[in-house]
């Protein structure tokens, strides 16, 4: 039997490159070798496209050969550029395995679908509309879901910080994990928090901070309906929850741990599954996300983020709420590569 050639993309040019290598190195330890067939398609810093044998240590010096996407849907697939001569190898499906810009906004989902290749996760609008948190609040208040009171500011817009009631979050509102992100006490140290974000994206969001717990959720989107992980809670020891910043995040974050499941009443617990998946229905997610949600005391459940291709790290909380809900992490892979290759029509 002739197994389906699954291309996985992995590394890129935002600033989650290495989160995404590990993420890849995690498939490669759980994607069936019997049914599928792999290609390796590591994309440098740089923006390199790099065939390679897998997300090994030194793919990008070694054992690679250049390729690139065709969007030529005749193609459908790769051409592997070879001296004075491509090759072409045809992939029945791709798994994006890509964090932030670039590789969770739309971006190479938009590439795919020029080529007429299935994919796994989320499309190009609500790829995009995820990774905006601004779009995304409009979005989901709309569908009767609560928001953090918040302000956007675009190019060299600024705000009077004296109008803020503090503490509030600023982040770029285009932007993973929790780069250029700052908790800011005071209006003196707006000024260069919000310059911090925009390191990150010339579009800035301001918070007002939650008070309550937070949770996620990791959703799975099947043929019959969604399946929602087990809830977890971010315990705080200090600080703020910050994630992929640590200098060594496989033996655990500095100031935060995760209880999984989440340390709250079953009826909180099946409230947040339930918002996570009107959120996810709301912003038209497909295949996976992962909603990051505020629980307040009165029992509100307040939509922090939509992560479309969350981490996939040993130490990242997707698999983690999936395993605990008894979906280790090799099933979650098969499910998505199976619908994408299967059970949906884009």
């Amino acid at each position: 039997m002739v197994k389906p050639k699954i291309g996985i993309v992995f590394g890129g040019c935002s600033e989650e490159h290495p989160v995404s290598v590990k993420s890849a190195q995690e498939v490669a330890k759980h994607l069936d070798p019997d049914k599928y067939e792999p290609l390796w398609i590591g994309i440098t810093t740089s923006g390199a496209w790099k065939l390679c044998d897998g997300p090994g240590a030194d793919w990008e010096s070694h054992g690679n050969r250049p390729v690139v996407l065709s969007p030529d849907r005749s193609v459908h697939g790769l051409l592997v550029l070879e001296p004075e001569r491509y090759d072409m190898i045809r992939l029945d499906a791709v798994l994006p395995v890509l964090h932030g810009k670039l590789g969770e906004d739309g971006a190479i989902q938009g590439l795919l679908e020029l080529s007429g290749i299935p994919y796994v996760g989320c499309d190009v609008p609500s790829s995009a509309l995820c990774m905006d948190k601004s779009l995304a609040y409009i979005v989901a208040s709309n569908a009767g879901i609560a928001t953090p009171k918040h302000w956007v500011l675009t190019a060299d817009e600024k705000i009077d910080p004296d109008s803020l009631a503090y503490p509030v979050f600023v982040k770029p509102a285009r932007s993973g994990s929790s780069f250029g992100v700052s908790k800011v006490s005071g209006p003196e140290e707006l000024p260069g928090a919000i310059e911090a974000a925009r390191q990150y994206d010339a579009k800035v969001l301001i918070e007002e901070a939650v008070v309550g717990s937070e949770v996620g959720c990791a959703i799975l989107g099947e043929r019959f309906g969604l399946v929602a992980g087990e809830v977890d809670r971010v315990a705080l020891s200090r600080g703020f929850f910050r994630i992929h910043q640590e200098s060594n995040p496989e033996s655990g974050s500095e100031n935060s741990t995760f209880i999984v499941p989440a340390d709250i009443p079953e009826e909180a617990r099946s409230l947040v599954q339930e918002t996570a998946k009107t959120i996810y229905r709301a912003l038209g997610c497909t295949g996976l996300a992962r909603v990051d949600t505020f629980l307040t005391d009165d029992g509100t459940v307040v939509l922090n983020e939509v992560n479309t291709l969350p981490g996939m790290t040993s130490y990242s909380r997707y698999p983690r709420m999936m395993a605990a809900a008894g979906l280790p992490f090799g099933d979650v892979i098969d499910r998505l590569v199976t619908l994408t290759l299967y059970g949906r029509k884009r």
